[in-house]
């Protein structure tokens, strides 16, 4: 399937078959904020969530830099707009690796391939681009469809677990540890044939 973004002067987006990650800008934060407040959505996170107003939506976003070692991108789909955030943050440039993170905040938005998307294509560019060796990440036991997207669909491997880690619905929950590395995505898009 042909990208539905043309090529030429789109260099400093990452460009996947129907997703586009791009800066987070301005006009972006109302639909942040909608996100950051939805209990469904920040259920799923990991980290502790409090209510976020419209001055910490532009705080968090004047804090952006593209010369900062967390790397946010805007998840955006031709004809639809933006639907949810991918990351690549604590980017550690001696040692060649990265945490992950990615949210669908659309819930009507997930099941279609764009989460899969969007994580191919940062995986493109963390490697390709960046020259990272490994990227890691960590997802509440609870969240089959995040160790879903990593694992069945993206060929990330569970590396371990943190019990007891997170503390959700009155109850304790695993961490899930999960990574993949360059020859590992390789292997995957060698096998899926995920860019031709």
């Amino acid at each position: 399937m042909q990208s539905p973004y043309p090529s030429e002067g789109l260099s400093v987006n990452i460009i996947g078959k129907q997703v586009c990650l791009r800066a987070i800008e301005k006009k972006d934060l109302p639909l942040l904020q909608k996100w950051a407040n939805d209990p469904e959505v920040q259920n799923m996170l990991g980290g502790w969530h409090f209510p976020t107003s419209e001055q910490d939506q532009e705080r968090w976003f004047a804090s952006l830099s593209c010369t900062s070692k967390d790397q946010r991108f805007a998840i955006e789909v031709p004809g639809i707009g933006l639907i949810g955030t991918a990351n690549l943050v604590s980017i550690d440039w001696k040692n060649r690796n990265a945490f992950h993170g990615i949210m669908l905040g659309e819930t009507d938005m997930r099941g279609k391939g764009y989460g899969v998307d969007a994580l191919m294509a940062l995986m493109r560019y963390a490697f390709d681009e960046l020259g990272l060796d490994r990227l890691d990440t960590d997802i509440i036991e609870f969240n089959t469809a995040s160790l879903k997207l990593h694992v069945d669909k993206c060929g990330w491997l569970v590396e371990g677990k943190k019990p007891k880690w997170y503390f959700r619905q009155g109850r304790k929950w695993d961490k899930i540890l999960l990574g993949t590395t360059k020859e590992r995505y390789r292997e995957i898009i060698s096998l899926n044939r995920y860019w031709e």
